[in-house]
């Protein structure tokens, strides 16, 4: 114990010797502060602290411009940064360890009144992804237990993600919501640095002990819209266009798409365009009219807006939506759309932080809890191929059949699921090989 006492002095003269200040120990007195990467209020922040969070004091500053006083701190992760020094309170070890001892964490008790914050990549008005996300939040607003929910829409960049995560939470927000594979990131440094505050994160793969995932099994509704192309086809070319090639959501997407149209047209080819954007309606109309210019007959899409439907109207083809019920938009065209329906999850969820038995997991769910599934079939698909897709539909939902079983080749030929094999949701997860068929 006599070494350990020497050691810890030994530590602290040397810790004085090397910045210049003793190890002072502060606590946050303010609601929340912003933790700045230097001493300015013009300077970016790299977090928020919160009230009673313990702070090292590792250097001083006085910034003459603005007549404040700058301390330097670390916080207990090991972050670095500048806070104003007239928010922070001195604190002796004993009243550290009080102060940490009163905070009370969201994972451990029920919630009896739950602030929901959502974090949208597109545009409520999007028709598609983004409108019906939101319309999963007003559907969990109507919960009694739910005080208040909010949103921020159109944020894809890193940055934004985290600054709008940091507005929600210094407003008091108790449950945050980010949608969309480029939020990730951000909400995994948020998860560390708002312990107290529950994550769910849409269509990710990172977990924490307050970071849960959802997404929903589309590529079977997908499936399902591809055996009505591949059946409604005239010229064997139907058209996709999609946003990005790299992201394995939308890679799973369009082969199950393929999958589902060979399986019922083995000569017909799935010919991809790409957007590189989730929603842009200029670049998807675009297209959209180059397929149909190259002889796709029937359009589908992974885009957020109606346009490539808009424009299978325009042309007289046909046309397979995604995300919504997008028949009003292409009245003559519409064949189906695979569509989400948030609600469900965002319920779920929100009833289970409110009794206290929320805990983080990978949420992916399928047709069978009615998180996905697919619109009501237009009358100008054929009873007989109806009556296949219903038997599909109900074979998946039992289990009798999965979409990505072997034999399954990439676009070169190449067998990548032997005969019989079912790829596990890991495979599906981090897929990002194309199926032979899609151009």
């Amino acid at each position: 114990m006599r070494l350990k006492k020497v050691f810890g002095v030994f530590m602290l003269l040397f810790f004085v010797a090397a910045t210049g200040y003793s190890a002072e120990t502060y606590v946050v007195g303010a609601g929340s502060l912003n933790f700045r990467k230097e001493a300015s209020l013009k300077s970016g922040f790299v977090g928020v602290v919160r009230k009673g969070e313990p702070l090292t004091k590792i250097g001083e500053s006085y910034n003459e411009t603005e007549k404040l006083n700058w301390y330097k701190v670390r916080r207990k992760n090991g972050q670095e940064g500048w806070v104003s020094a007239k928010y922070l309170k001195p604190v002796s070890v004993g009243d550290q360890k009080s102060s940490q001892k009163t905070e009370v964490s969201l994972l451990s008790k029920p919630v009896k009144e739950i602030r929901a914050a959502f974090v949208y990549v597109g545009p409520v008005g999007d028709h598609g992804w983004t409108f019906e996300h939101d319309r999963g939040r007003k559907e969990m607003a109507k919960l009694p237990f739910v005080k208040e929910t909010t949103y921020a829409d159109s944020v894809e960049k890193e940055e934004d993600t985290i600054a709008a995560i940091r507005r929600f939470t210094a407003k008091g927000y108790n449950l945050i919501f980010t949608t969309s594979y480029e939020h990730l990131k951000p909400t995994i440094e948020a998860a560390k640095e708002f312990k107290n505050v529950i994550f769910m994160h849409c269509s990710g793969d990172k977990t924490a002990e307050n970071l849960g995932t959802y997404f929903g099994r589309i590529h079977d509704p997908k499936y399902l819209s591809g055996i009505i192309a591949g059946s409604m086809t005239k010229s064997n070319i139907i058209g996709y266009v999609a946003p990005f090639d790299h992201i394995p959501e939308v890679v799973r997407g369009i082969n199950a798409f393929a999958l589902g149209v060979r399986s019922v047209n083995p000569k017909a080819e799935v010919r991809v365009k790409l957007t590189k954007s989730w929603y842009d309606e200029g670049v998807e109309r675009k297209s959209a009219e180059t397929l149909a210019d190259e002889g796709a007959d029937v359009l589908s899409m992974q885009q957020d807006s109606p346009e490539t439907l808009k424009v299978a109207e325009e042309r007289g083809k046909y046309a397979i939506g995604y995300n919504s019920d997008m028949k009003r938009f292409a009245p003559n065209a519409y064949l189906t759309s695979p569509i989400w329906n948030w609600g469900i999850v965002y319920k779920d969820i929100a009833e289970k932080v409110h009794k206290g038995t929320w805990k983080s997991e990978d949420i992916w769910w399928g047709m069978d809890k009615g998180l996905v599934g697919l619109a009501p079939l237009s009358d100008k698909v054929p009873a007989d191929v109806k009556a296949l897709v219903e038997k599909r539909k109900a074979e998946i939902i039992s289990g009798k059949f999965h979409v990505f079983t072997g034999p399954i080749r990439d676009k070169k030929s190449n067998l990548i699921v032997s005969e019989g094999k079912v790829m596990t949701d890991a495979e599906l997860l981090q897929m990002k090989f194309f199926v032979e068929g899609v151009q």
